[in-house]
Formats: structure tokens, C-alpha cells, sequence
């Protein structure tokens, strides 16, 4: 007999994602909701406007009256939006929903759709954090990636922001790329550090299902270079006071991100915009529920179906008992510090005594902290969570 849902009432922390589908060419290892349209298209801003409003007043009442503590904008290239049209948006969300005094509020750019001062526009609309997709400073690097973008935009787009006012800045970069040697890694590394940001999304390039990578796969570095970079990079990010505090995540003190921390903690989020997922507790029969919703995925449709009485969502489902450990814990091991081992019963409904006996495994094998209190992946459990996921699934068979 399975232990009982958590019957407690409270809900957890609430979040918003909003999602813009359409960039200016698909990038040739992406596996998002996003869709190639070519320079000097005309984005229909105004009527996906009206559908974001209409798709965030069909989710109003599962906010719950709950204030959001943070908003992040992905696509796609969300920077292919005029500044006009995120004040307009930002205005619609805190018109139906409070914010928190110090909510972070996220915009994902790339460098290579920015029109000069358009950087201003978006820190006036209320946007207080960007995150630019760089992945590289090396136009061979940048070309290989099907980047739209040059080494000298990215450096150009960093300062442009930083004129603009923005003093919380990520750069999403990658590593492990085709034909990558570690010194080439390294100078990519060394390329950001200068610049000095305040968070850095530092992760391997991977070869997803259904990407034109997947279906004609570069060569890429062997296994014992791949882990040189991550030794070494690790290390100079460390020295340069970004700490790691997710698997691909690093910051300075206080800068880690707000809306990703949430996600890792198994907070509820509101999903609106073409292809953009939820996550939301809900009532039941034996206390909350955690339903997952997702919204029309192609932005045509999408926008058909804000004169639809069937509203936006295309699918939902509530997550089953037995599903809830690995569920919470895809997120919280992805975090270096884990989470408290009292939240584990909270958020699954199985008692820790229960889940630290499957895991006797795991800390034998050093995959997890041996800590009393915390849950949470080693050093080793990082490198090979996938290994400590399997045995944490067990748990909730």
C-alpha cells in the first residue's frame, strides 16, 4: 500500500513563462518550440498581444491569487519583439497579478536580432535581467552553430546593455562543440569572463531528437576531451567567483537565477504562449495535485485559438503517485546544494526514511552528499545523475 498525497493546503511559489515561437532561422541543434522566419519579417506582434492576454486571463484562477516572484520570456528570439510590445505585456501581467517587490524579470536575446537601443527600450518596459544566447565567441564556432551572429555582436550587444542600465546579465555559452579542442573551449571561457557578468549558463552541446543534428550529427570532441573542458573550465570559473550552483549554471553571490531556482525547488509556474508549458497544484481527493498543462505548440494555431471556446491548452495531465519522486527529483539534484531532506515528503507524499533506504546504493557508489538533512547529488552524483535518477525512480515503483 502507497503512502498517501501530502494533505497539506498551502501552495507552493508561483512563476510565469511566456513564450515568443519565432526566430530568425533555426539553429541546427535546437529542439524548442521555435520557428525560422527569415531576416525583415514582419512578426504579427499585435494579435500575438491580444492571444497572450487572453491565454493569461484562461489561467488567472489557477494563480490562486498568488503573487508571482518571477517572469521569464523564451523562445524562439523573444528580443524579435518590439520594447513597445513587452511594456504593453508586462502592464497586462501586473494588471491581473501581483508582483513581488523585487521580482526578476527575464528577457532571452540573441545578438544577432538587436537593433541599437532597443536594449533601453526593454530595461524601460520593466525588464530588469537579460540573458544572451552567445554560445560562442568564435565566428568559425558561431558559423558551424547555424548562429545568425558574429564574436564582435555578442561583445557589442554585452556593452549595449550595460549602457542601457542592466546590471544583471547572463551569457548562455556553450562547450563541447564540433571540432572544440579545451584551449578553444577555455578561450571561449575567457572570451566571458572579461566581460565580467553576473551569471553564466555554461553546458555541453547535445545532440537532440528530431534536429538537423540528430539526423546528420557533426563530429564532435572525444569523451576524454569533453571531460578536460569540464575540469578545467569549472576550475577557472570558480577562480573568477562564479559559483556553480546548478549542473550548467554558475554566479555570483546573490545572482543566481531566480526563475530557474524555482523551477529546480518544483514551484508551480503559469505557461502561456505558443508551445509553453505548466506546472500547477492543484486539489484532489487526498490533497494537491501537480497537473501539467502545455498550450497549441504551432504559433498559427495558437493564435486561431484565441476565438477558440476551447481555449489555448492542447494537452494536460495530472502527474500519477508513483511518478512524484522522480519528478521532484529531475529537479532538485540538478541543484549543487540540494534541497532540504524535509521537502521530499512534502512534495511526494513518501516518507525520507523510505527514500533514504532505496538509496543505500547511491551513497555507497558516493553519488550522493551524505548529509542527514539535505538531499542532494555529490560531485560524482553531478557527473552521473542520470545513474542516481534510475535508482531514485525505484522509489516510486
Amino acid at each position: 500500500m502507497s503512502e498517501s498525497r501530502p494533505t497539506t493546503t498551502g501552495l507552493p511559489p508561483l512563476s510565469l513563462y511566456l513564450h515568443v515561437p519565432w526566430c530568425v532561422r533555426k539553429c541546427p541543434y535546437c529542439d524548442f518550440n521555435s520557428h525560422g522566419v527569415g531576416r525583415g519579417a514582419e512578426l504579427p506582434e499585435a494579435a500575438y498581444l491580444e492571444a497572450l492576454i487572453a491565454d493569461l486571463e484562461a489561467d488567472l484562477p489557477l494563480a490562486a491569487q498568488r503573487e508571482l516572484v518571477s517572469i521569464f520570456i523564451g523562445g524562439g528570439t523573444p528580443s524579435l519583439m518590439s520594447a513597445g510590445f513587452y511594456e504593453r505585456l508586462l502592464k497586462a501581467v501586473a494588471d491581473r497579478l501581483p508582483l513581488a517587490r523585487d521580482i526578476e524579470i527575464t528577457l532571452e536575446a540573441n545578438p544577432g536580432t538587436l537593433e541599437r537601443g532597443r536594449f533601453a527600450g526593454y530595461r524601460a518596459a520593466g525588464i530588469n535581467r537579460l540573458s544572451l544566447g552567445v554560445q560562442s565567441f568564435q565566428d568559425a564556432q558561431l558559423s558551424a552553430l547555424g548562429r545568425i551572429h558574429g564574436g564582435d555582436d555578442a561583445r557589442a550587444a554585452f556593452d549595449e546593455a550595460r549602457r542601457a542600465g542592466f546590471d544583471n546579465l547572463n551569457l548562455d555559452l556553450m562547450h563541447g562543440l564540433p571540432g572544440q579542442t579545451p584551449e578553444l573551449a577555455l578561450a571561449d571561457l575567457e572570451q566571458a569572463l572579461s566581460l565580467s557578468p553576473e551569471h553564466l549558463s555554461w553546458y555541453q552541446l547535445t545532440l537532440e531528437p528530431n534536429t538537423e543534428f540528430h539526423s546528420f550529427p557533426p563530429v564532435l570532441p572525444e569523451e576524454e576531451v569533453l571531460w578536460d573542458i569540464q575540469d578545467h573550465g569549472h576550475e577557472r570559473l570558480e577562480a573568477d567567483g562564479l559559483a556553480r550552483y546548478e549542473i550548467s549554471a554558475y554566479a555570483r553571490p546573490g545572482r543566481a537565477s531566480r526563475h530557474n531556482l524555482h523551477y529546480w525547488q518544483f514551484g508551480d509556474y503559469l505557461g502561456i504562449g505558443a508551445g509553453a508549458h505548466g506546472k500547477l497544484s492543484v486539489p484532489g481527493p487526498e490533497g494537491l495535485e501537480i497537473e501539467r498543462r502545455w498550450k497549441s505548440r504551432r504559433p498559427e494555431d495558437y493564435l486561431r485559438r484565441a476565438n477558440d471556446p476551447r481555449g489555448f491548452v492542447a494537452g494536460r495531465g495530472l502527474i500519477e503517485e508513483r511518478e512524484l519522486p522522480l519528478e521532484f527529483a529531475m529537479n532538485a539534484l540538478r541543484l549543487v546544494e540540494g534541497v532540504p531532506l524535509s521537502t521530499w515528503q512534502a512534495h511526494t507524499g513518501r516518507p525520507s526514511q523510505v527514500l533514504l533506504s532505496r538509496l543505500v546504493e547511491a551513497r555507497e557508489k558516493g553519488l550522493l552528499v551524505e548529509d542527514a538533512d539535505r538531499l542532494g547529488a555529490s560531485a560524482q552524483g553531478l557527473l552521473f545523475l542520470n545513474e542516481l535518477l534510475a535508482m531514485v525512480d525505484d522509489v516510486g515503483q
